[in-house]
């Protein structure tokens, strides 16, 4: 059993069943994992495996709250993380139809909801979240079919990726939280799904289509502003289906999941944002299975976490110097369903 002193952070997931809920373990010093317990969000999720998403659980800057989108019940769900890292829930609010996505940047929150593809603004205090005034945006088209939402590192910039358009979105954000109009960029390749953002406004974005094995591929841009421009097109790992992309907190490599065959790829990340792949399976849950999905970094860099949805299982990798990743552990608990991943 773990205990007060060897804790060094914690992981979260959400079931996305009927009766949603967060699924909490802390992490130890060495990387391994103990299940904290299930925590009912309030609301519900679609049940759906697969759940068409990044972000759909993430922690704020600060590390005092974990927000949760609940699909089906159309609302957010806000925890208070406690200093053992149990989740306390404070709040359930609704949103736009079938939340899948969110955001945040100094107390700032954007959820994307994609029933009706829309933006929803909010601030995070210590009871929940309040709305912003004016804070609705409608997506550029009804047939966007958005994946992700996520700030520039400065809060400056949102970024949104409509599959349906084959578009990167980018909206500048004001002193008072609202959002400038839409500027759309075509992506460099079909379908961008999940993406990551540098500190020096370098976008990672995987580009999920459905293809033969070998065609799965991940493209980088520049951001200024609300400019997104390219810099690296559709960097091929010879694997298949990139969907989720994170970068480690000192911008040197960008990790992306495999869905389709249970392989983690690791990315370089040039000075210029240039992509260059290192190694397709620089980590590996069951080789040629799927279920490979959500993934996050902790806040130090020093390991790497994903879900297994089909096998019902989180996998976790040490980060060496140089991007390798040495397994150390994976964890059952958690169902078919299950969607987001955040790490503390």
């Amino acid at each position: 059993m773990m205990d007060a002193r060897s804790m060094m952070g914690a992981v979260y997931v959400q079931t996305n069943e009927p009766e949603n809920a967060i699924v909490a373990f802390r992490r130890a010093m060495d990387g391994t994992l103990e299940r904290i317990g299930a925590f009912p969000s309030g609301g519900k999720g679609n049940a759906i495996p697969h759940l068409t998403s990044q972000g759909s659980v993430v922690l704020t800057g600060d590390g005092r709250h974990l927000l949760v989108s609940n699909a089906a019940s159309h609302e957010v769900s806000v925890f208070a993380i406690g200093e053992n890292g149990t989740p306390s829930m404070i709040q359930t609010i609704a949103v736009g139809s079938a939340p899948k996505s969110i955001a945040e940047h100094d107390g700032l929150v954007y959820v994307l909801s994609t029933g009706k593809p829309a933006l929803h603004g909010f601030r995070i205090g210590m009871e929940g979240l309040e709305p912003l005034i004016g804070c609705e945006r409608l997506l550029s088209t009804g047939d966007a079919d958005p994946a992700q939402v996520g700030f520039t590192r400065d809060g400056r910039t949102l970024i949104v990726t409509e599959r349906g358009t084959d578009s990167i979105v980018a909206y500048a954000v004001g002193a008072d939280g609202l959002l400038g109009e839409p500027r759309v960029s075509p992506s460099s390749g079909p379908t961008p799904y999940g993406f990551a953002i540098s500190g020096n406004g370098t976008l990672v974005v995987t580009e999920a289509f459905r293809a033969e094995k070998g065609a799965a591929a991940v493209s980088s841009y520049s951001i200024m502003g609300d400019a997104v421009s390219p810099i690296t097109a559709s960097v091929g790992n010879g694997r298949s289906e990139i969907c989720w992309a994170v970068i480690t907190p000192d911008d040197r490599f960008a990790f992306t999941t495999n869905f389709a065959d249970g392989a983690v790829s690791r990315y370089a990340i040039g000075m210029d944002g240039a992509l260059t792949l290192e190694d397709a399976t620089a980590g590996v849950a069951v080789d040629g299975r799927s279920g490979l999905r959500d993934e996050d970094v902790t806040a130090d860099g020093r390991y790497l976490y994903a879900i297994d949805a089909d096998g019902g299982r989180i996998y976790g990798w040490a980060v060496g110097e140089g991007g390798s990743l040495e397994p150390v552990g994976s964890w059952e608990g958690v169902p078919s369903t299950v969607a987001g991943l955040a790490a503390s």
